[in-house]
């Protein structure tokens, strides 16, 4: 018992470590009330505090609403680096959309969240669905 223990312990502290490679500014962002029809972006940006290059293998939206860009090229050791999240606007109302990052040799993904409330040309909602529709 105490082996897998050890074992367990030793796999998780890994699997955290290998996180810690990978520092975003921030994981969230919330763009307010922005005008439909307009499309928004932000640029998460995530800097390779690892020993070796970051590459990453996806960055998956939740929707088609939401665009991901991300670098096809290796970030080596202590460079910076950004996936641009655009959310198209189309629909009215308040929005909340993730991004899914995967990088390559690291267990978990990294969740990328924007959200904000989407108005028409006159500042209203009205005709806007529930967040219960």
């Amino acid at each position: 018992m105490k082996k897998i223990l050890v074992a367990f312990t030793i796999l998780f502290c890994m699997a955290a470590n290998a996180q810690s490679d990978i520092e975003f500014n921030k994981l969230k962002h919330s763009f307010g009330k922005i005008k439909q029809n307009k499309p928004v972006s932000y640029s998460f940006s995530f800097t390779n505090n690892g020993t070796k290059a970051l590459i990453v293998e996806s960055a998956l939206a939740g929707c088609g609403c939401t665009t991901p860009e991300y670098p096809k090229e290796p970030i080596v050791k202590g460079k910076k680096a950004e996936i641009k999240v655009t959310y198209n606007a189309a629909t009215l109302g308040e929005f909340k959309k993730d991004v899914t990052v995967k990088f390559a040799n690291h267990p978990e993904p990294i969740i990328l969240i924007i959200d904000g409330e989407v108005l028409d040309g006159k500042g209203s909602t009205k005709g806007a669905k529930t967040k219960a529709e």
